[in-house]
């Protein structure tokens, strides 16, 4: 008879083992060993245990293949749509990560239900009991006659009732209560995800199954389980926002079928998570007059440019360090920042505290909101209001040059139609030909330049 034989492997140097340790002797490393799935040895048999496969062995050439954009159909959800580049691929895995009620299933949720009008949907839970998302779809008042249910925490069972239904959507609520029998660990350790999410692809590949795989988070914000797994994916999309605000953002930071850094804008009420058409108005603060520390950038988040405001507030240091706190945008840049401002104007901030924040919650990764952060920190130091009328952006270099940002004719436009007056731009931004003559275009080439034009 064919033997069962157990292998263990270090997560972090990959080095293979006849048995569990609890130190990798290869790496040092302590915690690292995980098994992997039972290899059967015996005559005829080989000596891995890959099984099924997502496409055929044949050689083909690259022109046989259509050139067309994938097929899509709609989540019924516009902002989704867009995070996801327009739509749902058949055959594609999702993976949503994000904190503990921030609203990953609710928004899974309300899609299957509109779905399920249309197409064969499944939403497997495995953290909630049926009566539970019984509940939430009837407080929510979704349209859930159609939606087929499934509480199962085996992988196993999982694929046979999919195999059987043949849904064209389904959702795993979360992955990290999935298992499968071939693994004796506890559900959630790394093998039992990993092993898991491969079977989850093959049977996506296979049966053109839209998977939407639902991922906890760490304390570090990051997605609980093996970084493979988003590698197995083809798009992975972190869910954003504080539970003390109503807004909530979707991020896409890895998509195969679309552009990443794509924005999704909702707000949390009663019945659930609703889009917001106008995302530029929630992320600015409503001043009936102009105040000191507070200036307007527009991002470009993926397709479309958002209004944001950046406020700073500059105060006298009491302690032997100054502190540098950054929320919504990177700390190191405003380190650096802030050695520019010394540099090239003359101000010195080493005994100046100095907080930065987005509003809205936003979180800010290109550089052109570098001018509007110098110039937001300019006015709380010097305690003098910007005009609330002034939009600017713009990256800066360490030399002092203001430095051209992408689509800057798309940021002008948002700008014009939200009542701007004036814009501060880098001098490459200029348009050749201002078709917004409501607005005043001051192209400026160096930080010294800008500081003259306020």
């Amino acid at each position: 008879m064919a033997k069962t034989q157990s292998q263990f492997q270090c997560r972090e140097c990959a080095t293979l083992l006849p048995k569990w340790s609890g130190q990798c002797p290869d790496c040092k490393s302590w915690n690292s060993i995980e098994e992997l799935p039972a290899i059967v040895a015996g005559p005829g048999k080989s000596s891995t245990n890959w099984h099924g496969g997502a496409g055929s062995s044949k050689l083909l050439n690259l022109d046989q293949f259509a050139t067309t954009d994938a097929p899509r159909f709609s989540s019924k959800l516009v902002e989704l749509d867009r995070v996801l580049g327009g739509g749902m691929v058949p055959g594609s895995v999702i993976l949503l990560g994000g904190d503990p009620g921030i609203g990953k299933s609710t928004i899974l949720l309300q899609c299957l239900t509109l779905v399920s009008q249309q197409h064969n949907a499944l939403y497997v839970t495995g953290e909630e009991s049926p009566q539970q998302v019984g509940m939430r779809a009837q407080r929510l008042k979704l349209p859930s006659q159609h939606l087929k249910l499934l509480s199962s925490t085996c992988i196993e069972e999982i694929i046979a009732q999919a195999s059987s239904s043949k849904p064209a959507i389904m959702v795993i609520d979360s992955i990290q209560t999935i298992f499968t029998n071939s693994l004796q660990s506890a559900p959630g350790s790394v093998s039992q995800i990993r092993e898991s999410t491969a079977m989850l692809v093959r049977l996506a590949k296979q049966s053109n199954i839209t998977i939407f795989l639902v991922g906890h988070v760490t304390k570090e914000g990051q997605l609980a389980g093996p970084r493979v797994l988003e590698h197995m994916v083809d798009t992975v999309l972190y869910f954003e926002g504080d539970n003390s605000t109503r807004y909530r953002v979707i991020r896409a930071v890895k998509n195969r079928f679309g552009a990443v850094n794509e924005l999704g804008i909702f707000a949390m009420t009663d019945e659930g998570l609703k889009q917001v058409s106008n995302p530029s108005a929630i992320f600015l603060s409503q001043h009936e007059q102009p105040v000191s520390g507070s200036v307007i950038m527009v991002s470009r988040e993926g397709t479309r440019p958002i209004l944001v405001e950046i406020q700073a507030l500059v105060t006298e240091s009491h302690g032997g360090h100054p502190r540098r706190i950054s929320v919504g945008l990177e700390s190191n840049r405003l380190a650096m920042l802030l050695a520019i401002l010394q540099r090239h104007g003359s101000i010195p901030f080493y005994d100046q505290d100095v907080f930065i924040n987005a509003v809205g919650g936003v979180r800010i990764a290109e550089t052109g909101a570098d001018l509007a952060v110098i110039l937001a920190i300019l006015s709380s130091y010097r305690d003098r209001p910007v005009s609330n009328r002034l939009l600017v952006f713009g990256e800066v270099g360490l030399s002092g040059e203001i430095r051209p940002v992408p689509n800057g004719e798309d940021r002008l436009r948002e700008a014009s139609k939200h009542g701007f007056e004036t814009a501060i731009i880098p001098k490459a931004n200029k348009p050749k030909r201002n078709s917004l003559k409501n607005l005043k275009l001051i192209p400026v080439g160096h930080l010294a330049e800008t500081l003259d034009a306020l």
